[in-house]
């Protein structure tokens, strides 16, 4: 465990009528085992007491390690992350939503990797579904050894395995998320980072927690269609900026449509089992 310094991250949450969930996210963030050394709050106008609950986790906690931020309109998750992004101070940037939380060693493992391999941009690792309740678990020790993947491009396009909760990055990298992009905003991210050569890790560790299925129950990632014209739109764009050529862009977009199929089934046993 690293106690004498914080880590050079910043850690950005974007919030949105989350005063049920955030304070778990925040929490997560403070336990970790290499604590971060900030973390950015942003409230995208908010119609509950989200704000007022940001406010007290500030106080909280020493002055100047949580900052909250807040849009008078809501402008939607890319947005909100973009306008953290601007304000970080550090050098890497970790992603989390208010509806999840980390294992106390994800901080430490992932910047262990992402600073003995500088070259690596941005990093991800898996993440587990929690069916039981809304708790913080600490249920596994984390080995000493394990597996590391090597992201392509094109491993990335056929199947996206950055879920945006366990994703870092370095912070001066010359992207952003396209802030006028409801859905699959950070997917586009990520292969715009991998597609200009730019190197990518998935981490095989179940380092985040999930308190809802990852698509089809509530929030953003609920509404299915809107998921999929959002990934199809992914592909256009890159396509747009001639980075997918015809034929690959077709399949993908088959490929994309039967995933949805596959989801919206999917969707619907979790609904069953919860």
């Amino acid at each position: 465990m690293q106690t004498e310094n914080l880590a050079p991250v910043s850690v950005i949450i974007p919030c949105y009528n989350c005063m049920l969930t955030v304070e778990r996210a925040v929490l997560s963030v403070a336990r970790q085992s290499w604590r971060p050394a900030e973390v950015i709050l942003i409230d995208d106008a908010s119609t509950d007491k989200t704000y007022q609950v940001l406010q007290a986790l500030k106080t909280r906690f020493e002055a100047d390690w949580i900052q909250v931020l807040c849009h008078r309109d809501n402008r939607g998750p890319g947005a909100a992350r973009n306008t953290g992004w601007n304000r970080a101070r550090q050098p890497y940037v970790a992603f989390l939503d208010a509806d999840n939380a980390w294992h106390p060693e994800k901080i430490e493992i992932q910047m262990a990797y992402m600073l003995q391999y500088p070259e690596v941009v941005i990093a991800g690792h898996q993440w587990r579904w929690i069916r039981q309740g809304g708790k913080i678990l600490d249920d596994f020790d984390p080995p000493e050894h394990y597996r590391v993947v090597s992201l392509s491009s094109w491993k990335l396009l056929i199947s996206n395995p950055l879920y945006t909760s366990t994703v870092i990055v370095q912070s001066d990298i010359p992207f952003e998320f396209e802030a006028s992009k409801r859905y699959s905003e950070d997917y586009l991210l990520w292969a715009l980072i991998l597609l200009n050569g730019y190197k990518g890790v998935v981490i095989d560790l179940p380092l985040a927690y999930l308190y809802k299925p990852p698509y089809g129950v509530g929030g953003l990632s609920g509404h299915l269609w809107n998921m999929e014209r959002g990934e199809i739109d992914t592909y256009w764009q890159l396509y747009r900026k001639r980075m997918i050529p015809p034929l690959p862009l077709l399949g993908l977009i088959l490929f994309s449509f039967a995933k949805h199929v596959r989801r919206v089934i999917k969707s619907r046993l979790w609904r069953l089992i919860q």
